[in-house]
């Protein structure tokens, strides 16, 4: 028996689109943005060891950093009191300077493992990010280290010495300037670490825009109270009472805002 001639070998479901001059169909791109390359699926134990695993290894990295800065502390310490403009400092109860060290180190170290400790976390993050997440994570881990880097310079070079001189010009007369180690440097890294964690507000307003929570406009929108928020983070991430002080951490956070609007737009949001 001879098999049939011309039997069509196409399938129920299938079209034929270049028989009606139709183009034929395309893989969506926002379907291969949303898909997880490179998926492997693994249990929650598997889950909790890796995770143990990462933040063993950070410890580590923040410990090596922290012995290291402790046995190089003394040029950090003299590097933090140059904004004291030659303040003579005391050490007002045993051992203060050397818990002073101690902080200094721990700050130092923390900051100098932050690098590692963040990859750390990428690590364990990104097998659950999909493609258009991951483009957004190289822009946003660089940018704000920049960002923070850029907020310790500013706390370093304009903060710290305006915080500094208002005090030591508003009592020159009264009193002699005799300060407590301990008491200087917690105010000196409370203020550098706050302004660093406050310039990371364009990154935060590129995240929301980027997933579509808020749009440039409804930033922009919003300016009044961001204004009012502005002068009220200021006075709570300044560690001084004066207002020259509150008022150009103010105006950095104000600027960054503004700055992060554009940002947004440029994106598309």
């Amino acid at each position: 028996m001879t098999p049939p001639q011309n039997v069509d070998t196409k399938t129920p479901y299938s079209v034929d689109f270049e028989a009606n001059g139709d183009s034929k169909p395309e893989i969506d791109p926002i379907d291969h943005l949303d898909e997880l390359p490179g998926e492997v699926e693994m249990s929650i134990f598997d889950h909790l060891e890796e995770l143990r695993q990462r933040i063993f290894y950070s410890l580590i990295a923040v410990v090596v950093g922290v012995v290291g800065c402790f046995l190089a502390v003394k040029p950090i310490v003299q590097l933090l009191e140059v904004p004291a403009q030659g303040v003579k400092f005391l050490q007002l109860a045993p051992g203060e300077y050397f818990f002073v060290s101690m902080k200094v180190a721990g700050y130092s170290g923390l900051l100098l493992s932050s690098p590692f400790v963040l990859y750390q976390v990428i690590q364990f993050v990104l097998p659950g990010l999909t493609r258009r997440e991951r483009r957004l994570l190289g822009p946003v881990v660089l940018g704000s280290s920049f960002l923070f880097a850029g907020g310790l310079v500013f706390a370093y070079l304009l903060l710290v010495p305006a915080a500094l001189k208002f005090f030591i010009s508003y009592g020159a007369d009264v009193v002699e300037q005799l300060w407590s180690i301990d008491k200087y440097f917690e105010f000196v890294l409370l203020l550098l670490f706050s302004t660093g964690l406050a310039f990371q507000i364009p990154i935060i307003q590129v995240l929301l825009g980027a997933l579509g929570i808020v749009s440039s406009g409804q930033m922009l929108s919003g300016w009044r109270y961001v204004i009012m928020g502005a002068v009220v983070l200021g006075a709570i991430l300044t560690p001084s009472t004066d207002p020259f002080t509150q008022s150009l951490l103010a105006g950095a956070v104000l600027a960054l805002y503004f700055g992060g609007i554009g940002l947004v737009k440029l994106v598309g949001k």
